[in-house]
């Protein structure tokens, strides 16, 4: 899998605690990675970091990205082959609820990292992950392209804007030239599902709390359109540009959007009730309601254009929309009744995953 690229190299993950990246941690375990990981807390609970007892699986740093003479320190100490830059404030409730929180996480979190990077110049190949809500939202019918404009109406929107403006800014100014050691690379996704997820305020998870709990669950904004993926989907995206960057100095300052196929784009509605039918409802009507509390503005449609990844790294999304309610169902509904061991469980799905994606011949399966 990825040319092995990953085997026996030091590679650092921020936010790994989180739903991403405890899944991210766990594939790059699986291949033979030694993880070190940074993190301020153990963002949820329960948390899949703590679930599938990671922290005894890596080299685990409780530290804030935001302290920027630690961050230096530990990136100097460990100088690391490969880094995956994950840690933000992601929910967007608390963009409302704390602006500065998220700000300074998303812009000077994400801006210490790579000045950490730039003291250090020592060989490494950097995926700085932001998200599809960079873009400046303008309700398109067509998805966006990685040269379209930044920008954002919420808090969360536009700190990730922001941050992608800054990565821009340090790869033109210390990364582009040839002194600089450090390759760079900015990975785009959004709205993803999947098993370990507790976060605040997302749908999936509140399905599952409640009827883990035999309840129905209360659903917003119902015809809100999403691409649903499942979060191994841009995870097999950063992983496969970490590999072409890492063997092509040419991809150095890109950026790729990791998005599903059309045919995922579903309202919440019919999300929810696909969901439920994995679960012992003997109506979909006893799974959900419909309430009008919604507390904060939310895009009604983003979506993403990936045609550039498709053509410089031949990736594309593995899952049809079936199997990505399926294998979420599965995780969750196997934690809450225990059937299985949860950390096999989700090494299972990642060793399914790959099966699907060999299938289909992507070049990242080799």
């Amino acid at each position: 899998m990825f040319n092995s690229v990953y085997k026996n190299k030091k590679v650092l993950i921020t936010g790994h605690t989180g739903f991403k990246g405890s899944w991210l941690t766990t594939w790059l375990l699986k291949l033979e990675a030694n993880v070190v990981g940074i993190s301020k807390d153990i963002p949820t609970v329960p948390s899949m970091f703590n679930e599938l007892n990671i922290e005894h699986k890596i080299k685990h740093y409780q530290e804030d990205i935001r302290n920027l003479p630690k961050v230096t320190e530990i990136i100097l100490d460990e100088k690391p082959d490969f880094v995956f830059h994950l840690a933000a404030q992601s929910i967007v409730s608390i963009s409302y609820a704390n602006p500065i929180e998220t700000i300074t996480s998303n812009v000077i979190g994400t801006t210490n990292i790579l000045e950490a990077l730039r003291i250090s110049n020592h060989k490494c190949t950097s995926i700085v992950i932001t998200s599809d809500k960079a873009y400046e939202n303008i309700e398109q019918i067509w998805g966006y392209k990685e040269d379209d404009k930044m920008g954002g109406k919420d808090m969360y929107s536009g700190s990730k804007g922001a941050a992608d403006l800054i990565i821009k800014s340090y790869y033109n100014s210390f990364f582009k030239n040839n002194e600089s050691n450090i390759k760079l690379a900015i990975g785009r996704a959004g709205n993803v599902i999947g098993g370990g997820d507790w976060a605040k305020d997302r749908i999936v998870v509140d399905c599952m709390k409640s009827w883990s709990n035999n309840k129905s669950v209360e659903i917003r904004s119902p015809n809100a359109t999403r691409p649903w993926q499942h979060a191994l989907e841009p995870l097999s995206g950063y992983l496969n540009l970490g590999q072409a960057l890492y063997e092509n100095n040419g991809l150095n300052g890109e950026s790729f959007n990791f998005g599903p196929r059309a045919e995922q784009n579903q309202n919440v509605r019919q999300l929810v009730e696909d969901l439920s039918s994995f679960w012992d409802f003997n109506h979909v009507d006893e799974a959900f309601t419909v309430t009008d509390n919604i507390p904060f503005d939310e895009a009604g449609l983003l979506k993403l254009n990936c045609d550039k990844a498709m053509f410089h790294l031949k990736w594309q999304a593995s899952l049809d929309y079936i199997d990505t309610i399926r294998i979420t169902s599965e995780w969750y509904y196997n934690f809450y009744n225990q059937e299985k061991i949860i950390f096999n469980m989700t090494l299972e799905q990642i060793t399914e995953y790959e099966n699907i994606a060999k299938q289909k011949g992507l070049m990242w399966t080799e």
